[in-house]
């Protein structure tokens, strides 16, 4: 273990001095992270995002399009031929059907090359011709991002928080009912460990589908080719001396096999090298959810952005640190689910609940920013009249019913405290509001030639993210 890390360490870091040394003879290179945990819109951010590079009518607040420095931009294949390609065309294509419906979620890591042919500005501009920037979109599951929490952590400590956070939540009592009644010295016997496994993994995804951020491990949620495999058979068990060839030992090696062999490599391999992310969050999900959803945003952000390595990418700091995100994008998405008005409380609400990861950041020296987004608009703003007293509200077509409604969420407050201290307290529900929300389909959409696809404030995104690169 400590040779194979040192091994790897000294790998990354001649990795890191070719990247640098080579860096100013080549054309840049930006690799831009895209994830959120489930339902936050990673795939429709990133077709969307693509469209509209691609077309930049709609981008007026992405500097390099408002002056025209962006002359053209096209795909090419992607530099790692070991990585799925994300599959922009079919998404697209599912957005802009006569009949538009959503594409399917981000099941694995997927990557896709957006290349721009960009005229420099400044004093040399008239000195220098066009330059290529190469942007590399990486596409993962925030599910797998917050597994890299579990390094640090023993099969004990995980075990013991695992179970506490099991305690209240969807399928968690009858999971914790069936490991209490299990004895961790017992000898193994694997068809009560893949019980025990499926439980456990039950209790995962039944509380995601409840709203709930934190459900580790990822590849419970999103097997893959691993379904079934001993390295997704282990569950936490209460606290116990393990001999050899008993089910606690045997979880005990599991996991720490799931570490060495599943969360290390997506480390190595992918989530080290990125250079700028975004993390997209479903805010009014979680508000709608309760204040304990809420909360358990709040600690996941926080669990998420641990695993950065922040920092800016100074010539020396990469030969000798390898490589550090130098800015990360909190978004909180679906914001054509309200009214503009109410956008910048949903801002707000967005930085409170990740201040202390935010602060965290900062304090390393990566730029942090937060705003509320919608990648694809699928409602127009109106005001209505109810009980005598106008109603600022969004219309859209209905996903379940294909009917178009009118839509109020309730008034979410300036202060975010009214919203964050419940939820830290522990509360149940919101005692002086209600909150809720809808789930709209893709409208119908008419471009015009140039414009890419309608969106809110994806373009002022693609500013921080990208524009001090073009």
């Amino acid at each position: 273990m400590v040779i194979a890390a040192i091994a790897d360490q000294i790998t990354r870091t001649v990795e890191g001095v070719s990247d640098t040394l080579t860096a100013p003879f080549t054309e840049p290179v930006i690799r831009l992270g895209v994830t959120g945990l489930s339902r936050a819109g990673k795939t429709v951010f990133i077709t969307s995002l693509i469209a509209n590079l691609m077309d930049r009518g709609r981008m007026p607040q992405l500097e390099a399009a408002a002056r025209g420095a962006i002359q053209t931009a096209y795909l090419q294949p992607q530099p790692d031929d070991t990585v799925p390609r994300f599959a922009y065309e079919a998404h697209l294509a599912d957005l802009t059907a006569a009949d538009p419906v959503w594409p399917h979620g981000t099941r694995q890591i997927s990557e896709l090359r957006l290349s721009l042919r960009v005229q420099p500005s400044g004093l040399l501009s008239g000195f220098s011709g066009p330059r290529t920037v190469h942007i590399d979109i990486v596409d993962y599951p925030g599910e797998w991002l917050l597994d890299l929490g579990l390094l640090d952590q023993s099969y004990a400590d995980w075990s013991q928080a695992a179970l506490e956070r099991a305690a209240g939540r969807p399928g968690g009592d009858v999971f914790a009912a069936a490991a209490a009644k299990t004895d961790p010295e017992a000898a193994l016997d694997e068809p009560a460990a893949q019980a025990l496994a499926a439980s456990f993994t039950a209790h995962l995804l039944a509380s995601r589908a409840a709203g709930y951020s934190d459900c580790s491990p990822g590849r419970f949620l999103l097997p893959g080719d691993l379904e079934g495999s001993p390295v997704l058979t282990f569950a936490p068990l209460p606290a116990g001396s393990c001999p050899r060839g008993s089910l606690g030992r045997e979880f005990e090696r599991r996991f720490e096999s799931y570490k060495r062999k599943i969360v290390r490599p997506f480390f190595r391999d992918h989530f080290a090298k990125i250079d700028r992310q975004i993390v997209l969050v479903d805010v009014l999900g979680a508000i709608h959810g309760g204040p304990s959803t809420l909360d358990d945003l709040r600690t996941a952000m926080a669990r998420i952005l641990s695993a950065f390595r922040p920092g800016r990418n100074d010539f020396l700091a990469r030969i000798f640190n390898g490589r550090r995100v130098e800015k990360i994008l909190f978004a909180a998405t679906k914001a054509d689910h309200l009214h503009h008005t109410q956008h910048p409380q949903l801002t707000a609400i967005t930085k409170a609940l990740l201040r202390e990861a935010v602060d965290r950041a900062d304090f390393a020296g990566a730029q942090t920013g937060a705003m509320s987004i919608a990648a694809l608009r699928t409602t127009v703003e109106d005001t209505m009249t109810h009980q005598g007293r106008d109603l600022d509200v969004v219309r859209g077509r209905l996903l379940d019913t294909g009917k178009q409604a009118a839509f109020y969420p309730g008034a979410l407050p300036d202060d975010p405290a009214q919203l964050l201290n419940p939820a830290r307290a522990g509360s149940k529900t919101w005692l002086d509001a209600d909150y809720s929300i809808m789930r709209f389909a893709p409208a119908a959409i008419t471009r015009k030639p140039g414009d890419g696809l309608p969106h809110i404030r994806l373009d002022k995104a693609a500013q921080f993210l990208l524009g001090d690169k073009l």
